[in-house]
């Protein structure tokens, strides 16, 4: 070890004498002002007692240490109403049912400083879609949340999940779902200081998706929210589920780019759900071996589940698309999904057919007698790096540099501290010359790579080298491996 860091720190101060693979410039230009943070959608573990099992106290505990390591700025907080507010044996409402788990996730957030994007993905029942009586349950069930339990870390509120999509009850019908956030913005209205303190998330549509009838895609859901519901939409926020490919040939950066450019001046927009799923032609390979993975798996869900969670390359792919939401001027990101523990595919509370997404299953022994999905994944470690270092309320710089394939780059400012962070998804290792318009100061330097993970008594990646100084420098970024020299603490 100690000889692969002395050479890595000879590799690191680089002299003049050997040109640069990539040339880095960070400019002092601002593109992305007050960024409301990376972080995970985290829900309630609705399902757990359904599998026979729940949360331990030691269970919180690891949960508290392994997310408060992760220092995240925003989390997705989503329900599923038949487990908790609405008894659908006796068809009543009760709002204290089952709310322990949902409250130990919101005073976490609350204690955290993490902003919340709170919500429902479906009515009680499918035919209370357009109900005025799950418009009063709903709102009476946030307030109680904000206003009677203290939980104003909830700063936005979703209606319907993916609105847009046949699979939700509102089955692409836009009209119904306009008319649905009009009557839920009125009955917030009926709660003092709900609206000062909550505004709605819309219009979580999803990126790519056309419905087959209406034929309408997320940019006229986008374009139709901003022009006939701004006054009530405090923050705009779209899914992503792309290919790796279009990911890392660029295209994609480009479709972010024209949805923000179609949010109302003066908002913000976020990736409210964001994830990898292999289906166009270029991932073939990645699609058949995804669905190898979920066959041979005892509890997977073969239409929904992300095997490649377990390899080191996921993290540099959530890497790059974090990086192409801050540069393309979106103000936070959430990955699905925190832990296998929250889903089964379709919440039909199904044992057998979870949803595998995670960073972990915290009930990997309790409930699937499997104690080694416990453990941490290797991608875990990538994205708390891009939450820590991009921290709530950061500023992101433009970034130029030479390549245009193999690498991304991204730059932040917080207060006078800094980071940068590169990664190079080629099959080269590169030397990189970085030119930046302010100086770090006793930086440190991480690297994910998959060649080997110490991890400090924090739980996260130890730095790679340390005390760092200056506003110019060479480095060595490895092949396949996430750089990120930062000096916020």
């Amino acid at each position: 070890m100690l000889r692969l860091l002395m050479a890595f720190f000879v590799s690191f101060l680089l002299t003049g004498c050997r040109t640069a693979d990539l040339e880095v410039k960070v400019t002092d230009n601002i593109i992305n002002q007050n960024y409301i943070g990376n972080g995970v959608e985290w829900d309630p573990y609705d399902e757990a007692i359904a599998w026979g099992a729940d949360l331990s106290e030691d269970d919180w505990t690891v949960l508290s240490e392994r997310v408060g390591s992760m220092r995240m700025g925003y989390v997705r907080c989503m329900i599923n109403s038949p487990f908790l507010y609405w008894d659908a044996s006796s068809r009543t409402y009760d709002k204290t049912r089952n709310i322990e788990k949902l409250c130990r996730i919101l005073r976490f957030c609350q204690d955290n400083g993490i902003t919340v994007v709170y919500g429902e993905f479906n009515p009680p029942e499918p035919a209370m879609k357009d109900s005025q009586q799950w418009v009063e349950m709903s709102v009476d069930y946030l307030n109680h949340l904000v206003n009677v339990l203290g939980f104003d870390c909830i700063r936005h509120f979703v209606i319907f999940n993916e609105p847009d999509g046949s699979w939700a009850s509102t089955n692409g019908d836009y009209e119904l779902w306009k008319s649905m956030a009009l009557r839920f913005d009125a009955q917030m209205q009926e709660y003092p200081g709900l609206k000062e303190k909550v505004s709605l998330a819309a219009p979580d549509a999803v990126v790519h998706n056309v419905h087959s009838e209406t034929g309408l895609s997320v940019e006229d859901w986008m374009k139709m929210t901003a022009d006939e519901l701004d006054d009530v939409v405090g923050l705009y926020d779209v899914h992503a589920y792309p290919g790796q490919q279009e990911v890392r040939n660029g295209s994609y950066q480009d479709e972010l780019k024209a949805l923000k450019a179609l949010v109302p001046d003066g908002k913000r927009i976020i990736l409210g759900e964001a994830g990898f799923k292999y289906e166009n032609p270029e991932d073939s390979l990645l699609y058949r071996e995804n669905r190898r993975r979920a066959e041979e798996h005892p509890f997977a869900g073969l239409s929904d589940c992300n095997m490649m969670v377990y390899d080191h390359f996921y993290g540099l792919d959530m890497a790059l698309l974090a990086m192409d939401v801050m540069n393309s001027g979106f103000s936070g990101m959430a990955v699905w999904m925190l832990d296998d523990a929250a889903h089964s595919v379709g919440d039909t509370g199904l044992r057998e057919n979870i949803k595998i997404w995670g960073f972990w299953n915290i009930l990997g022994s309790e409930a699937f007698g499997m104690p080694s999905e416990e453990e941490i994944r290797p991608w875990y470690y990538a994205w708390t790096l891009m939450c820590r270092y991009f921290p709530k309320g950061c500023h992101i710089h433009e970034v130029e540099y030479s390549a245009t394939s193999g690498v991304r780059v991204c730059a932040a400012e917080m207060g006078d501290r800094h980071t940068l962070a590169i990664v190079n998804y080629s099959s080269d290792d590169m030397t990189a010359g970085l030119t930046l318009p302010y100086t770090f100061s006793d930086a440190r330097v991480y690297v994910y790579e998959d060649a080997f993970y110490e991890i400090g008594s924090d739980g996260v990646l130890e730095p790679t080298v340390k005390g760092i100084s200056g506003k110019s420098m060479r480095i060595k970024i490895p092949s396949q491996s996430l750089l990120l020299i930062t000096d916020i603490d």
